[in-house]
């Protein structure tokens, strides 16, 4: 129970002894060890609640894949699956005593919900990542690509780069533990590969490289005051100092993959590309990237299945 505005909310505290108590038990009957404990309290945790950002911690960015997709999904479905079945439950969720507005967001406007029903869609406003990498790495890789398009140049011609992020992205990006979170790594996969694959951003053991590293070496991390005013725009300035003395800069303000900058159809297959077919095969990535851009022509979406499946 808790005050909000003057008014009392009840807190309902079944789901949250339930998820610890059955999260325990697991753990117990699985015999995860001391440390795996601490990582199963931490997944509890976000189910018991409504999800917090404390998965931002977490070095090798595993938890945010949970919290942002299979959470979500496996919610959702299970919702689905129960009603499809039989259940019922309260007819109006948004409204009336102890609703959801009240007890998570109690200054909220529920007319927003159906504000241009029918006319605004919101799936369009979806943000689809150019890179697989942490969201502060996008810019700056974004700017690279930019730069070399203007100015071509090899990874040996290159002397020093300098990387300007706002103070809240430079400190999880700066030589992390995590290969698709380390902007040292990931700057100088881009410099060598003239691309930064799936494979590429999740290597650990390519962090070492030899070749990596004389180029890692190259790259500093500065973050600024300034940009981070900017926010929510991820800003990124990327300086490039030639062998030669030659210096070069690019600004980018609007990541690619944004609806301020979207991605074309051929860069949304390619990425699709990349991270299924090493899973798939490419027959079945094919086939399956067909069937999406058909999907209004499927007449029964467990025809997706087979290709779902390796």
């Amino acid at each position: 129970m808790k005050t909000i505005l003057g008014r009392t909310v009840l807190k309902d505290t079944h789901k949250v002894v339930g998820t610890f108590g059955a999260a325990a038990a697991g753990g117990c009957v699985t015999g995860l060890d001391a440390e795996q404990m601490r990582w199963l309290l931490d997944y509890a945790a976000q189910q018991a609640g409504a999800g917090f950002a404390v998965w931002q911690r977490h070095r090798e960015h595993m938890e945010k894949a949970f919290m942002f997709g299979s959470m979500g999904a496996r919610n959702g479905v299970t919702a689905a699956l129960l009603i499809r079945s039989g259940w019922t439950g309260v007819s109006d969720v948004f409204s009336g005593p102890e609703n959801f507005f009240y007890s998570y967001a109690p200054q909220a406007d529920p007319a927003g919900l159906i504000d241009r029903l029918g006319e605004r869609y919101e799936v369009t406003q979806t943000i689809i990542k150019k890179w697989s990498t942490g969201g502060p790495i996008q810019s700056p890789l974004d700017a690279l690509v930019n730069l070399r398009q203007q100015h071509p140049f090899e990874a040996d011609q290159v002397r020093r780069v300098v990387v300007r992020l706002s103070t809240s992205a430079a400190p999880k990006v700066d030589n992390v533990e995590s290969p698709d979170l380390c902007l040292q790594y990931l700057v100088a996969v881009m410099l060598l590969d003239r691309t930064v694959s799936f494979q590429a951003a999740h290597d650990k053991a390519r962090m070492q490289d030899p070749a990596i590293q004389r180029e890692r070496a190259k790259v500093e991390v500065i973050a600024e005051e300034e940009l981070e005013r900017l926010l929510p725009k991820r800003v990124a300035i990327i300086e490039v100092t030639l062998a030669d003395g030659t210096q070069l800069q690019e600004h980018n303000d609007t990541v690619r993959g944004t609806p301020e900058n979207p991605m074309s159809q051929e860069e949304v297959v390619a990425k699709a590309r990349d991270l299924v077919t090493p899973v798939l095969g490419a027959d079945s990535c094919a086939k399956l990237i067909e069937k999406i851009f058909g999907l209004d022509r499927v007449r029964d979406i467990r025809e997706l299945r087979p290709l779902l499946q390796p």
